[in-house]
């Protein structure tokens, strides 16, 4: 039986490759990794010169340290490198701080050989720890991962995919030896209190920078396959900016992502008997209404009145902001929707929108969090009636 989806999440080691340096079998005659990291003279020399430094830093910004959990992300385009950290792990991650990256080879698009001198893109953790690296200290990626393995040259995909410092590259991310240092402290303390990969997402751009947003459109114009690919990175970008959470990543058996709160509507996939079967698309609330009142004696009224239904839409278009593509800041979407006789509101439309995915969250948002209302009254009864309603959706970004 052929498991078609690999997840990649991490908060369990159970699901990648352990074959990396890291992985060595347990020894008691072996030092610690953090005792290894202080007995080699560049990485020992850093984490003795950074830590009371870095506690004050972390300190200054209200965070715990050492930090149990961090993240990366790194921007190609903007060429940046962010590092995130938390200390719970259903507490949200928080931005420590955003490194410039020194130099870039290649272009946007993944890596798909060996030789291309491209940084790849896509979804990866650290599985190195090198303190005796060419370029200072360095952090080695699980590239090729079993997305590239399947995508990118089966003989010669490519690899030694680093995060170093220095100020060269042809393919890697070189922060100069004063960041590496930095991020690899926090890594390595991090790793020394039991995260054993650390995930590193590598976006080609930031997706909520209209600059950086209108480049990839150009470069991705006419290639389909680069603008769906960008697109599932998107996808996680979009995860993470909305709950400050990693998202869980799927590879399909094609070699493409899938992020969970993404799945396209129509996606034909297999279940683990190989038979096929499409996803089933979101069943809306839907009533059959067989008189709606035109002119009633009383309107509809939302708990607690206007003021609270205003306050209500408010909050909603702050949610689905984050919704939005990165070139839209701001959408005025138009609803239709009936209070039923009993005060439910149903048959939600999109009068003006955005598009079919977009449209379809929003009407998902009304229906899960709008509460029921005091129903229109017409002759001293209970009756249904259409509203329609605007609604401003903006990013506070």
């Amino acid at each position: 039986m052929k498991i078609l989806f690999c997840c990649i999440v991490f908060f369990s080691c159970t699901l990648f490759d352990l074959n990396s340096q890291d992985s060595t079998p347990f020894n008691s005659t072996l030092p610690s990794f953090m005792g290894y990291q202080k007995s080699q003279l560049r990485s020992s020399d850093a984490i003795n010169r950074l830590t009371d430094t870095l506690e004050k830093q972390f300190a200054a910004k209200g965070l715990t340290w050492p930090s149990k959990f961090v993240y990366l992300r790194s921007f190609k385009y903007d060429g940046q490198l962010e590092l995130w950290v938390k200390n719970e792990r259903k507490e949200s991650y928080k931005l420590f701080k955003t490194y410039k990256i020194c130099a870039l080879a290649g272009t946007m698009g993944p890596k798909r050989m060996e030789g291309d001198y491209q940084v790849p893109e896509g979804y990866y953790y650290i599985n190195e720890f090198n303190p005796k690296s060419s370029y200072h200290l360095s952090l080695g990626l699980n590239y090729p991962n079993t997305s590239d393995q399947i995508l990118s040259d089966s003989l010669t995909p490519g690899s030694d995919i680093y995060i170093h410092g220095s100020c060269v590259t042809v393919g890697c991310i070189p922060l100069t030896d004063p960041l590496i240092e930095e991020v690899y402290t926090i890594s390595a303390f991090a790793k020394e209190m039991g995260q054993d990969f650390t995930p590193v997402h590598i976006f080609p751009i930031r997706f909520n920078v209209p600059n950086s947003v209108d480049y990839l459109e150009k470069i991705t114009k006419n290639d389909d396959a680069l603008k769906e690919f960008s697109k599932t990175l998107e996808d996680g970008f979009i995860f993470f900016e909305k709950h400050k959470q990693l998202p869980v990543i799927m590879i399909k058996e094609d070699g493409s992502y899938i992020v969970n709160e993404a799945l396209p509507k129509k996606v034909i996939v297999k279940n683990i008997e190989s038979e096929p079967v499409k996803q089933k698309l979101i069943q809306h609330r839907v009533r059959k209404i067989t008189a709606l009142a035109n002119i009633v004696y009383q309107w509809p009224t939302y708990p607690g009145g206007g003021e609270a239904f205003m306050k209500y839409l408010d909050k909603l278009g702050k949610e689905l902001g984050i919704l939005l593509p990165a070139s839209n800041k701001k959408l005025y979407a138009q609803v239709e929707f009936i209070i039923d006789y009993d005060g439910v509101p149903v048959n939600f439309k999109i009068l003006k929108g955005l598009n079919g995915e977009f449209n379809d969250a929003v009407i998902t948002k009304l229906e899960t969090t709008m509460q029921n209302w005091s129903p229109a009254i017409l002759h001293d009864k209970p009756v249904a009636k259409k509203l329609i309603q605007t609604i401003y959706i903006y990013t506070s970004q």
